[in-house]
């Protein structure tokens, strides 16, 4: 394979940008972005000279592509995105069939297929890990009819199907957090190499740091110079009322007993932790995952010390953009883009490994040497999640066998 000199990275479902500032500050080159959304689009042409195809993936050939960056596919270094975890349709075969080809996921294999680029990576929602593929196009014959309907279908579609186009592939669900973001945020991140396998990167921060050396960024440092604020959300009045009772670091749950019945309503006989109710953040703790708002009832995002949400500056500092980069819309919309972004520092992070492993500067026996779980989900590394997925496929065809 020739050496590409400069890493051009095609990026799919760009988004704010966030994957992509933190694979530049890795080295990598952004060299065209493919958006759907005409606001990120304008935040993308407000802050970058990046040309952008501003279309759905799914009405975009791979010849515009690179017609638009001006490269040829042997110039691609890697293919990077995160597509919306997209249900399959269930409304019937043709409709589902339909569906299939039009799936997001399924043209971002198309594009990896067409460029066939040394490396790619998919970022995604964890919910990929338990979305079930639901139809099957006639071209792929009986291969994968036995796993339609099965929970985690797509990952194991998705890993046959680019097996086959000569990747070798590893993955696992990345707590944010332990990788300098100060934010609890997870997230899927596979990667894709044509080079052989690429090992996990471990972690470099923990909750107590005493494992890594590091401990996890907090909210004090992460608005470390930020001055007074005034673009957010007015907390609604029947959030305040009871909100004046909570101090940092509190929710629900630290309310005076004799208010949690008007408070909670319902809610309050619901299963699960309901933490996200009249939560206070805390200045010496991460963010909890930021959301495309800050307001919602059951996962407010409360500033620590003032009767207000986070504002977009403090959004902007906790997914690590910088300052200066200038998001475009009305308030709403700029949160919006904001939660749905991966953190900078995430980004960073992957994209450091694929470079590190693409230029031999790697440790092979990391992941056997790794002392921080990823995640607090158990079986979300391609190592566990593949094999487990088998075995549960073999179980349902003895079943199967056993039933006739």
């Amino acid at each position: 394979m020739n050496e590409i000199k400069k890493y051009n990275v095609v990026s799919l479902f760009s988004g704010a940008m966030g994957l992509d500032l933190g694979l530049e500050r890795a080295g990598l080159n952004i060299s065209v972005s493919v958006e759907m959304n005409k606001l990120a689009c304008q935040t993308i042409r407000e802050n970058t000279s990046i040309p952008v195809i501003e279309n759905d993936i799914t009405k975009v050939s791979t010849e515009e592509i690179l017609q638009t960056a001006n490269l040829s596919k042997k110039d691609i270094f890697m293919v990077v995105g995160g597509p919306p975890c997209q249900a399959f349709s269930t409304a019937g075969k043709r409709l589902s069939l339909q569906d299939f080809r039009g799936n997001v996921i399924v043209n971002y294999l198309r594009v990896v297929e067409e460029i066939n680029p040394p490396y790619f990576i998919l970022e995604n929602v964890r919910g990929i890990l338990s979305t079930p593929l639901n139809a099957v196009p006639p071209e792929f014959g009986n291969e994968y009819n036995d796993i339609v309907e099965m929970p985690g279908s797509v990952v194991y579609f998705l890993w046959c199907e680019l097996k086959k186009l000569g990747y070798d592939l590893s993955f696992n669900l990345f707590n944010s957090a332990n990788y300098g973001v100060p934010q609890i945020r997870e997230r899927m991140i596979i990667f894709g190499s044509k080079n052989g396998r690429i090992p996990l990167p471990s972690p470099t921060h923990s909750e107590t740091g005493i494992v890594t050396g590091k401990k996890w960024v907090n909210l004090k440092e992460a608005f470390y110079g930020l001055g007074p604020q005034d673009q957010y959300l007015e907390i609604p009045q029947r959030i305040r009322k009871f909100l004046i009772h909570i101090k940092e670091g509190e929710n629900w749950t630290d309310l005076p007993v004799e208010l949690l019945r008007e408070a909670m309503g319902k809610s309050l006989d619901l299963n699960g932790g309901k933490t996200g109710f009249y939560r206070r953040l805390s200045f010496s703790k991460p963010s909890p995952t930021l959301l495309t708002s800050p307001i919602m009832n059951a996962t407010l995002l409360a500033h620590p010390t003032e009767m207000r949400s986070l504002s977009i500056q403090e959004y902007a500092r906790i997914q690590q953009f910088p300052d200066n980069w200038q998001f475009k819309g009305k308030i709403l919309d700029l949160f919006k883009q904001i939660g749905n972004a991966v953190p900078t520092g995430l980004g960073y992070v992957a994209g450091k490994t694929i470079l590190d492993f693409h230029n031999g500067n790697f440790d092979s026996l990391r992941e056997r040497k790794n002392k921080i779980p990823y995640s607090r989900y158990l079986g979300c590394s391609d190592f566990e999640f593949i094999p487990n997925f088998k075995s549960r496929l073999q179980n349902s065809r003895q079943e199967e066998l056993s039933f006739y």
